[in-house]
């Protein structure tokens, strides 16, 4: 049940955000302890989120044709507030939607699951644009065109794992677990998400799509895990999302 509480569960996420990353920086992240308190508070805070807090449900059940059908964005997004520290919103996945592999370029991230269950797979950049050519044994199937080169990317898938209204907090930050994709699982899905800074591509924060090419034979230095390739490519023709209005309370920062 929605609470009763003077001040709505929402706002304190809101207002616990903007202090959490107001001063944070990509650098002192990992040790700033003051940053690592802030943040530990919204991570207690958003765990205890549900949807009814925010008035939103799960849709009725639809005919696959209307899901199918082309006119149907398969994720749309409520917006909730957005500043220069942070912007927060939620997004609503169709059954069987996904979001694209994308990164957050220099930006920190957390999203809470607010109904039905996603996948989530988090990769890190080892580093910049590396140019397929310059490993004459690396095939990939299908071979890349010649102007594809430049886009290619070395990552590390760095975790998977499934979320549901019930898990606590997904985290990304500027160097870890940036790159995700999101698949709804079992029906549709939603989940709260706030970004810091947010997306903004005058100051080099534009949202960038990628696929993965093929797992390296190699390990990397920085994981366990299997080296990954990755390119960078445009927006996917079938991955577009629309708007719908917010109906929870009202949030100010």
């Amino acid at each position: 049940m929605p609470r009763n509480n003077k001040t709505s569960l929402i706002q304190k996420i809101a207002s616990q955000a903007y202090a959490t990353f107001t001063h944070c920086s990509t650098s002192a992240i990992g040790e700033n302890k003051a940053f690592l308190e802030q943040q530990a508070e919204l991570v207690t805070l958003l765990s205890d989120i549900r949807a009814a807090d925010l008035k939103i449900a799960p849709p009725e059940k639809v005919s696959i044709s209307s899901l199918q059908s082309s006119a149907v964005p398969p994720v749309t997004y409520m917006h909730i507030c957005e500043t220069d520290v942070f912007s927060m919103g939620v997004f609503l996945l169709k059954s069987g939607a996904s979001i694209p592999l994308h990164d957050h370029p220099g930006m920190n991230g957390m999203l809470k699951v607010l109904y039905g269950k996603v996948n989530i797979r988090c990769y890190d950049k080892l580093d910049k644009a590396v140019s397929a050519e310059s490993d004459t044994e690396r095939q990939f199937d299908p071979p890349l065109l010649p102007f594809q080169g430049d886009d290619v990317r070395k990552a590390v898938l760095r975790s998977s794992g499934q979320f549901s209204d019930q898990s606590g907090p997904c985290i990304l930050t500027p160097l870890k677990d940036n790159l995700h994709e999101i698949d709804a699982v079992d029906g549709p899905a939603a989940f709260l998400d706030i970004l810091a800074p947010p997306y903004d591509p005058d100051n080099g924060r534009d949202c960038h799509y990628y696929r993965v090419l093929q797992t390296a034979g190699k390990k990397s230095e920085q994981s366990s895990e299997d080296e990954t390739w990755l390119l960078e490519i445009p927006q996917p023709d079938d991955f577009w999302c629309g708007g719908e209005p917010y109906p929870g309370p009202e949030v100010s920062v």
